[in-house]
């Protein structure tokens, strides 16, 4: 009897902490979900599902390191499969960035798959650049919705630069993204 206890208590502190991710996730939480997925991951480390739940949170608040050990472990099931290689995909993207902008590597010659996320349309956007001189910044304009506009730029710290993504739509800053 105790251990039926034991496990019933388990279980529903198990479905309180997936529903309270789920719940700030349909609220646009997505911060908060990514930080409660990080803290409870090794206890859910099974579940594909919470495992993609809070990688998504964390895509959408621009954790994108955090992506790593969910690329890893989801592989059991045909969804978990293609959300590990959407995260791959711009984690990628993410890296070969970085690495253009601080060490000037060009990108150009690189033939990645794409995905709608706002690092991959800036990167595809960097890319058709070509070989280039380093700039202050880089300007680029959606293909699909001549309003939005991007803003790509590095940040110069003292221990990590940053690579920051700026949206703007019709010239009103909207969103800013920061990526080491």
């Amino acid at each position: 009897m105790k251990t039926v206890l034991i496990l019933l208590i388990t279980l529903s502190l198990y479905a309180d902490t997936k529903q309270q991710m789920l719940s700030l996730y349909q609220n646009e939480k997505y911060k908060n979900v990514c930080n409660i997925g990080f803290d409870n991951f090794n206890k859910y480390r099974q579940d594909e599902e919470f495992i993609s739940l809070y990688a998504f949170s964390c895509l959408k608040s621009d954790f994108i390191d955090r992506l790593s050990i969910p690329i890893a472990m989801l592989k059991y099931t045909k969804e978990a499969r293609s959300n590990s290689a959407y995260f791959s995909i711009i984690l990628m993207q993410k890296k070969m960035l970085y690495h253009a902008l601080v060490d000037n590597y060009d990108i150009s010659s690189l033939n990645l798959p794409t995905t709608e996320y706002i690092l991959s349309k800036v990167f595809d956007l960097y890319a058709k650049l070509g070989q280039h001189e380093p700039r202050e910044y880089y300007l680029f304009e959606n293909e699909e919705d001549s309003k939005l506009t991007y803003k790509l730029y590095l940040v110069e710290e003292k221990v990590l630069d940053k690579v920051v993504i700026e949206e703007y739509y019709n010239g009103v800053k909207i969103n800013r993204h920061v990526y080491w």
